[in-house]
């Protein structure tokens, strides 16, 4: 095997296993129950971070810069019709009340994409040389942590029971393997995709944050605790906008 891919392998494996063990942190029942109303408002705050400041810009940079609007509108509306699938065989099952809402399962769609660009990145500045490899895996990583934990609160707060939700956090967190594997052996055909599929992950980040999350904060009728929903809402955008800055810098 190239040393390169081993690599590669290596460095997508640790993000993955990084970005996985930071939720544990929030494990515990108790602290899971007191504070995961308002990581509903900083997983809002990422996505959108993630949706404007990160993916959004990478799509521009590449190739079809006038396409990029449409495809964003379409991952807007592909999330909704798959949303309304979801909906659809819920009440067509007879089991609502044991089913995990359906934008969890949108989540983890576009978090996969997200992942599976990840992994591409690392692949191709690995193929690049060594240091760029391992500088863009420390960015991807300083990036997933709080983009990981706010995912797995979207999934408690959808239905999911803990054990499941980092099960299946863990499981997107790996499409970055399949991004990395992809990337070294169809690195032509990645690149000439990578506008579309940034785009699209781009696309479900705004419509997840917009029609599912913040409704749910808007819920919440007391103004002190309205405020700090704003004030977490406001630090998931500035977090992943100071990641980027100090690593794309």
């Amino acid at each position: 095997m190239p040393i390169v891919l081993i690599q590669i392998l290596i460095a997508v494996l640790i993000v993955s296993l990084v970005s996985v063990l930071g939720i544990l942190i929030f494990f515990r029942e108790k602290t899971l129950n007191k504070i995961l109303f308002f990581l509903v408002s900083f997983a809002a705050g990422t996505l959108l971070g993630a949706a404007f400041l990160d993916l959004l810009p990478e799509a521009l940079q590449g190739g079809f810069k006038e396409s990029v609007p449409i495809f964003i509108l379409l991952g807007i509306l592909s999330f909704f019709a798959l949303e309304k699938f979801f909906y659809w065989h819920h009440h067509h099952t007879g089991h609502e009340h044991e089913e995990a809402h359906g934008f969890t399962y949108l989540n983890m769609i576009g978090d996969g994409i997200h992942n599976f660009l990840d992994g591409a990145v690392i692949a191709i500045s690995f193929m690049n040389n060594t240091a760029l490899g391992i500088i863009t895996t420390i960015a991807i990583i300083a990036h997933e942590i709080p983009q990981e934990i706010a995912d797995f609160s979207i999934l408690i707060y959808g239905g999911f029971s803990k054990v499941k939700a980092l099960v299946f956090n863990f499981l997107t967190a790996l499409t970055a393997v399949l991004g990395a594997l992809a990337a070294y052996f169809f690195s032509s055909a990645i690149e000439n995709s990578s506008v579309f599929m940034t785009s699209l992950a781009a696309g479900g980040f705004i419509y997840i944050a917009s029609t599912d999350l913040i409704p749910e904060i808007h819920k919440e009728k007391d103004f002190r605790k309205s405020l700090l929903q704003l004030a977490l809402l406001a630090l998931g955008i500035l977090l992943i906008w100071i990641v980027g800055e100090i690593f794309h810098n």
